[in-house]
């Protein structure tokens, strides 16, 4: 089959975004400027971290299923997951000033004395369901007041927007360069951009690609303590420079490589969030308690946009540097074809060593 030239035709141009698409992004810069919305089929619902409208109140609130179990909701009926949404009312009406500490675990020790709260049945569970996604995608707390008063204009916009955000198709090639890197000269950049998501994700090369061989492929999440500032509660920046030194090494055999670096920091939950647990870590809690705590999923990355950046490089099938089961699992699902999982163990420090030993009892990782 020999040699596959890089392609440089790859359609750059944006394609038209969907009105659903377009509402969920004006949706998420809502939530982050603190305005509220109205989604199809349930109330009003304005972000508890971010609100500007100062004097708003409201008999209810929207929290977690993890975080109503922490507040030990005698009446809490909900068995799902820890981020399934929970509706609570209190004795009195909620301010922002009474609901941003229980919308933070983290300010549980500065204010140990909320409730008490009841949980009650709602109907518009879908919508609720919506509404803690997009607070995930905006990197918020997932806690809103429920039709507040003096809340100003919402956004509008229905729960099956997000599934046409999410829609891949959009994602295109914007720009690739020619980058070379500390571990091998022979490198190309890519960069990768959707009309409706800020996010912009990049692959990098390693070496000439074939058609005769799968590349050894990672695909690493952003993370900025581990790679950029050297945290050693993690292992991030560690398995970044091995993945580029194997994939260096592969050239030498006739091989080649390609990172996919994601902008999904947290595992998909964002920094400031990521920060949030690891002040919970602080506190003992561990990664996957932490996560949960805050009303959030221990992983929430898009392994989607990873197959439909493999498939505008043109690669179909992989050797993936994983430790992880389900992240094979969930890129098989895509399409993409995993001919071997390479492991990809790094030695622990002593800062780190109890993540790692989450990530194996918890999360299902092959460690030794």
């Amino acid at each position: 089959m020999g040699k596959a030239k890089r392609s440089h035709t790859a359609d750059y141009g944006i394609r038209p975004v969907s009105s659903g698409a377009r509402r969920v992004a004006q949706a998420i810069d809502a939530l982050r400027h603190g305005w509220p919305l109205e989604m199809a089929g349930g109330p009003v619902l304005l972000p508890v971290e971010t609100a500007i409208a100062t004097e708003a109140q409201s008999a209810t609130m929207l929290i977690s299923a993890a975080r109503a179990a922490t507040l030990k909701l005698a009446n809490q009926r909900e068995a799902a997951a820890p981020h399934a949404p929970v509706l609570i009312r209190g004795a009195e009406p909620f301010d922002l000033s009474t609901a941003r500490p229980i919308a933070d675990p983290a300010l549980d020790l500065t204010a140990p004395f909320k409730g008490p709260f009841l949980a009650e049945q709602f109907a518009w569970r879908t919508t609720a369901e919506a509404a803690m996604e997009l607070a995930r995608l905006a990197g918020l707390l997932p806690a809103f007041l429920v039709d507040p008063t003096q809340a100003g204009e919402a956004h509008e916009l229905d729960p099956a927007d997000i599934a046409e955000w999410k829609d891949t198709a959009r994602l295109i090639i914007a720009t690739r360069a020619r980058l070379p890197v500390t571990a091998c000269e022979d490198t190309e950049i890519v960069a990768f951009r959707s009309a409706d998501d800020l996010r912009e994700h990049v692959a990098l090369v390693i070496g000439n690609q074939s058609a005769d061989r799968a590349p050894l492929v990672r695909l690493h999440s952003e993370c900025l303590t581990g790679d950029i500032l050297g945290s050693l509660k993690c292992d991030c920046g560690p398995q970044l420079n091995a993945a580029l030194r194997a994939m260096a090494a592969e050239t030498q055999t006739g091989g080649w490589g390609v990172l996919l670096y994601l902008r999904q920091e947290g595992r998909g939950i964002g920094l400031i969030n990521k920060l949030r647990a690891y002040r919970l870590q602080d506190q003992g809690y561990d990664t996957v308690d932490a996560n949960q705590r805050l009303g959030l999923p221990d992983e929430a990355r898009d392994f989607p946009v990873a197959a439909r950046m493999l498939d505008l490089l043109g690669v179909r099938a992989v050797r993936l540097m994983t430790n992880n089961p389900a992240k094979v699992e969930a890129l098989a699902a895509e399409g993409v074809e995993i001919v071997e999982r390479v492991p990809h163990q790094l030695p622990a420090n002593p800062h780190n060593e109890r993540y790692l030993a989450t990530k194996r009892d918890r999360a299902g990782h092959i460690l030794e």
